[in-house]
């Protein structure tokens, strides 16, 4: 076989395996996009909240386990303390700022590890105590290092609240209720669920 021979046929197979690539992505790209199954839905949302019929994330506060009261005017509200299936629980809840001025002193929140401190201002300072089993729990991190809570933070307006969670590896199964501690806030003693 001549090398022209083969140089076309290798042309025409590139040829078909562009054009097979090319439908394949457009019947990939095809749908409605903003219609998600709801098994996506749910994964997009932060730990303990839902996603409303606009699509926003609304914080679970139908239950309050405890309030805390921290610097200047602001709360600390716990909704939930929940055991996950893959090992860890998690805590929602809520920074609320009673006061008339915009609170910005969040930075004592993120604790002291260095690791955490490149990733800005958040509530990784933040950790469970288990008094019977005497273990202290750290916030949990992705593999970039990056802490596995509320992040992002630079104010809380005067009457607002945000949202905050906090997921921490969980304490053996025979532990219900624990000690929740953030710099600048109170200990709180609040009962695990699931």
């Amino acid at each position: 076989m001549s090398i022209r021979r083969i140089l076309k046929a290798r042309r025409g197979a590139a040829a078909v395996v562009i054009t097979a690539t090319l439908a394949l992505t457009v019947a990939g790209c095809g749908g409605d996009s903003d219609k998600k199954p709801e098994k996506e839905k749910t994964a997009s949302a932060k730990p303990g909240s839902e996603n409303n019929d606009s699509g926003e994330v609304v914080p679970d506060t139908g239950t309050t386990l405890a309030t805390v009261k921290g610097p200047k005017d602001i709360d600390l509200v716990i909704n939930s303390v929940k055991r996950e299936s893959g090992g860890f629980v998690t805590v929602n809840g809520q920074m609320k700022n009673n006061g008339a001025e915009a609170f910005y002193d969040m930075s004592p929140w993120r604790g002291t590890e260095q690791e955490v401190l490149a990733g800005g201002i958040s509530v990784a300072g933040a950790t469970l105590v288990d008094k019977a089993g005497k273990k202290r729990y750290y916030i949990l991190r992705d593999t970039d290092g990056r802490c596995l809570c509320t992040s992002g933070l630079d104010k809380i307006d005067p009457g607002k609240s945000i949202p905050v969670f906090f997921q921490f590896p969980a304490p053996p199964a025979s532990t219900t209720e624990i000690d929740f501690q953030l710099p600048t806030f109170p200990t709180v003693s609040v009962e695990i669920s699931g």
